[in-house]
């Protein structure tokens, strides 16, 4: 993708340009809900209120942006937190500093009038997932969890990005994926629900930023002020403002194309993954040990993390502003 500078700080504020902090951010996926409280913090000139030109480019995938945010060619990266721990643990110097969706949001997707409610209902039923993908190892102890194993069932391995096509297309009976981004999706052509990875047992963290240990030595305010900043949009956007964040979207991404019912209800969806109970009292974008503890553990299971990683070295809330998350979350701007 193209890289867009959403913002230059001189244009919004009487500093020069020069004078704000230039940051190159990298995003997960392309446009979608996830991405809300970027484009509207940029549209509402909250980076360049805190002295920031922000440059943000769409992605193609969490895994990859781990990768080139790890390589160094970015600042900062918004991506699913799982990766990252899984890249740290093989050596690339990558943190999390601010959690945004906090629980699992890896699901299976079944129709509304399957039927369906548990694992224990998948016999027989076709199931469409991805090899390579952050679900790829846990689905044998989602199936256990209905005292099934893969040969109840008919896996089909599919790419990710024609994974809703076949869904819709009624291909198969159900689709691993993320909730939030998938339910909204198919909803118009298949109604579906979600049955959450984190209901049977799986709890690792989901969407927030990250950054390399080098960035956050030598960009150590500038990332404060970013990662604060967007902390502050999401708690703004999820106390009612869920349609001004649908129209930044669309104002920033216009070649997209995008549905604004879509947009909006990845953001509703989203919102009922942000808090654990560890987090339900802290400022949004802060992030818990113990909730990081159990990821880890979780990750280790899975055969994906070493048992040695210190789950402590995975993430800093030493980049969280209490005072910038309360400000701009107020609205008062």
């Amino acid at each position: 993708m193209t890289a867009i500078a959403v913002l230059s700080a001189g244009v919004l504020t009487n500093q020069p340009a020069s004078a704000a902090d230039r940051l190159a951010v990298r995003l997960d996926w392309t446009p979608w809900g996830s991405q809300a409280p970027f484009h509207l913090a940029a549209k509402k000139g909250l980076f360049a209120k805190y002295d920031l030109d922000v440059v943000l480019e769409d992605g193609n995938g969490s895994v990859a942006t781990v990768q080139i945010v790890g390589n160094g060619e970015y600042d900062v990266g918004h991506a699913s937190l799982a990766p990252m721990v899984i890249a740290r643990s093989k050596g690339l110097p990558v943190k999390a500093i601010a959690g945004f969706i906090k629980q699992n949001d890896i699901g299976l997707l079944v129709p509304k009038d399957s039927g369906i409610a548990g694992p224990a209902d998948l016999k027989g039923k076709k199931i469409a997932f991805t090899a390579g993908s952050l679900e790829a190892p846990f689905i044998d102890r989602f199936l256990a969890a209905g005292k099934l194993t893969r040969g109840d069932v008919d896996l089909i391995s599919v790419d990710a990005a024609g994974k809703a096509g076949l869904y819709m297309a009624g291909r198969s009976d159900a689709a691993f994926s993320s909730a939030p981004f998938f339910l909204a999706v198919v909803a118009s052509q298949r109604p579906s629900n979600a049955i959450r990875f984190a209901d049977q047992g799986l709890n690792f963290p989901s969407f927030g930023l990250m950054a390399t240990e080098k960035s956050i030595a030598s960009k150590r305010e500038a990332l404060k002020r970013f990662a604060s900043v967007v902390s502050g949009t999401w708690a703004y956007i999820f106390d009612g403002h869920q349609d001004e964040a649908v129209q930044a979207i669309i104002a920033a991404r216009p070649q997209a194309k995008l549905n604004p019912a879509v947009l909006r209800q990845q953001i509703d969806t989203l919102k009922d993954y942000t808090v654990t109970e560890a987090t339900k009292s802290l400022p949004f974008g802060t992030m818990a040990a113990s909730d990081w503890k159990r990821a880890v553990e979780v990750l280790v299971e899975g055969g994906l993390v070493d048992k040695s990683l210190d789950s402590n070295s995975t993430f800093t809330n030493e980049l969280i502003d209490a005072a910038i998350v309360a400000d701009v979350a107020s609205g008062k701007h």
